[in-house]
């Protein structure tokens, strides 16, 4: 430093020391040659050297900040991505408003701004660690359902590691009445209603189920379900439903009296 600025000779090793860091920072942050030009062909080869240096650093410092910004909320980023497509989609096929909106609402009670690879998630844990996390994501499900509640709780988990999470929207008809069943419901959270030919109404709330008729049966559905606010519900498909019961014949009976007693109330109506 002493060549231009000649009274830092003189100048404790504090300020020297200080000077200096301060021009080799110039170098290196702001990706130039700093206060002044280099005099020397040292000078000029020092310089860039340190250009090269600081250009490196900084660019390894915006990578890694900015991978680091991202993995802080990387579910809600991987939402956010999705969405866009989702948008994008929407505005290709020109959907109409009230469209896009319901899409938009539904996705938003969906996976409330965080989306995950769940099945992916959960594939790649051991079998006790994937049960323990369905019994305990189903945990009030479980508690409100007097099914579960007195069931044999291998029967539980066997059901539990089969269901499929679903949202429907207010004014969906979640079944129709005269299609071919191919799922029954578990209500954890929402309020639906059965309606039959007598246009009578009956409401099932959390901790219900509904469909299974139609499973044990197999025929078509004898009443339509419509969806009165937003429903969360698990799903189980016919082929899971069946192998569950080969296993558990007792709880096969404990559903054929529900639907029973469910078919009489639809017969006298």
């Amino acid at each position: 430093p002493s060549a231009t600025v000649p009274h830092l000779q003189n100048d404790s090793w504090g300020k020297q020391y200080s000077h200096a860091l301060f021009k080799a920072m110039s170098h290196m942050l702001c990706i130039g040659y700093g206060q002044q030009a280099p005099e020397g062909m040292t000078d000029v080869w020092l310089t860039m050297l340190s250009m090269i240096v600081g250009a490196t650093c900084y660019a390894m410092f915006i990578g890694h900040a900015t991978a680091l910004i991202q993995s802080l909320d990387s579910s809600r980023r991987q939402y956010q991505e999705k969405y866009k497509q989702v948008e994008q989609y929407m505005s290709f096929h020109k959907l109409p408003g009230d469209t896009r909106q319901r899409i938009h609402e539904y996705y938003e009670h969906r996976y409330q701004g965080k989306m995950f690879d769940e099945e992916n998630i959960l594939g790649e844990l051991s079998e006790p660690l994937k049960e323990e996390i369905i019994n305990f994501n189903c945990r009030n499900l479980v508690a409100n359902m007097p099914l579960f509640a007195n069931a044999d709780p291998n029967f539980v988990t066997a059901m539990l590691t089969k269901l499929r999470f679903e949202v429907f929207q207010p004014g969906d008809f979640i079944i129709r009445e005269g299609t071919v069943g191919k799922k029954m419901y578990f209500i954890q959270h929402g309020v639906v209603s059965i309606l039959t030919k007598g246009n009578k109404e009956t409401k099932l709330s959390d901790g219900s189920y509904f469909g299974e008729i139609c499973l044990l049966t197999r025929g078509r559905r004898t009443a339509s379900v419509r969806a009165d606010t937003y429903c969360r519900l698990y799903s189980l498909a016919v082929d899971n439903f069946n192998e569950v019961l080969e296993e558990y014949p007792m709880m096969r009976r404990a559903f054929e009296t529900v639907a029973m007693d469910r078919l009489d109330r639809i017969g006298e109506e």
